[in-house]
């Protein structure tokens, strides 16, 4: 006599939906197809033909089929466990997916200039990661000019920069200010005064920072303007490299205040108050119009925001 094989079933073409993973894991916890379709809102019918196709599609008896009741197989316990996991995983889906849709999850791309990220940016992207810990912030340190660049060619969602670089099309407001200092060695001729002019600074080599960036571009412009030549040593990358060099005696620079307060605090260098207008800083906070920014980008837009009207307006 020749037995007909059954053939095997193939996986590739297994299907099922949410109500029939979750009308499984209800008949395995109540232990009768009724009880669990009542449960979700089904007939009783179409539950026995679910759980019926389900086990079809595997080619397998997941649940035994007693007098009182319905009781797992060996195999319908091990897929349980992978059921309850898929079922986790959605949940898990849509849980994220919401976070998407109210702005609490997200990428969002900041270019700033170097003295907003050491002096107060730094700080408010702490608040916004303990704020909003499902937002990822990619921070892109640029020269101010640099920034105004990328954030008006579409490649950032968010820019700082400094005021002086010009307007921007895009919707912006101050968001911070800074002053100036000059940081000279101690042992510099400029270091016995109380404060100093820029007639005192230009005759003096000058250490800067690198083309584009708004300080270089300030006493560049200044210098133009009274017709006098920028002695500019040397241009560099950083503030760090620019003390660097002030420490051994190659020129002198300027910073912001706080700046120098962390990197030139020791009695090798002298810091220097500046006594004209131009050293005191604005700086400016764009982003993309309203119709372009993600959710995630305008949250973190709004903590920003926040903080500038709260350091403006201490309580």
């Amino acid at each position: 006599m020749s037995l007909t094989s059954v053939p095997e079933p193939s996986l590739k073409h297994v299907h099922f939906d949410l109500t029939t993973l979750r009308l499984f894991v209800a008949t395995a916890e109540l232990g009768a197809v009724t009880k669990a379709a009542e449960s979700i809102h089904l007939a009783p019918a179409a539950a026995s033909r679910r759980i019926q196709e389900f086990e079809a599609q595997f080619g397998i008896t997941l649940f035994d089929r007693l007098p009182h009741g319905m009781a797992l197989t060996d195999a319908g316990r091990t897929l349980l466990r992978h059921v309850r996991s898929m079922i986790h995983t959605v949940t898990r889906m849509q849980d994220d997916a919401g976070a998407f849709r109210h702005g609490t999850m997200g990428v969002v791309r900041v270019a700033a200039c170097t003295s907003m990220v050491l002096q107060f940016l730094a700080a408010d992207i702490r608040r916004c990661h303990l704020q909003f810990p499902g937002i990822k912030i990619d921070l892109i340190e640029l020269n101010s000019q640099a920034v105004l660049e990328m954030v008006t060619r579409g490649l950032a969602d968010i820019g700082i920069y400094e005021s002086t670089l010009g307007a921007s099309t895009l919707p912006n407001q101050l968001y911070r200010e800074d002053r100036l200092v000059l940081v000279t060695p101690a042992a510099h001729p400029l270091a016995a005064l109380l404060s100093v002019t820029l007639e005192d600074i230009l005759p003096h080599n000058l250490i800067g920072l690198s083309e584009g960036a708004a300080i270089s571009l300030t006493l560049g412009r200044l210098a133009a303007e009274k017709n006098r030549i920028l002695h500019m040593r040397m241009m560099v990358r950083s503030f760090q490299s620019m003390v660097a060099m002030i420490a051994e005696e190659i020129g002198i620079g300027l910073m912001p205040t706080k700046i120098a307060a962390q990197l030139a605090g020791s009695p090798q260098f002298c810091c220097i108050p500046v006594a004209e207008h131009w050293a005191t800083r604005s700086f400016i906070l764009c982003h993309q119009p309203a119709h372009a920014m993600s959710l995630a980008a305008t949250t973190i837009l709004q903590a920003l925001t926040t903080s500038v009207s709260q350091n403006a307006n201490p309580a």
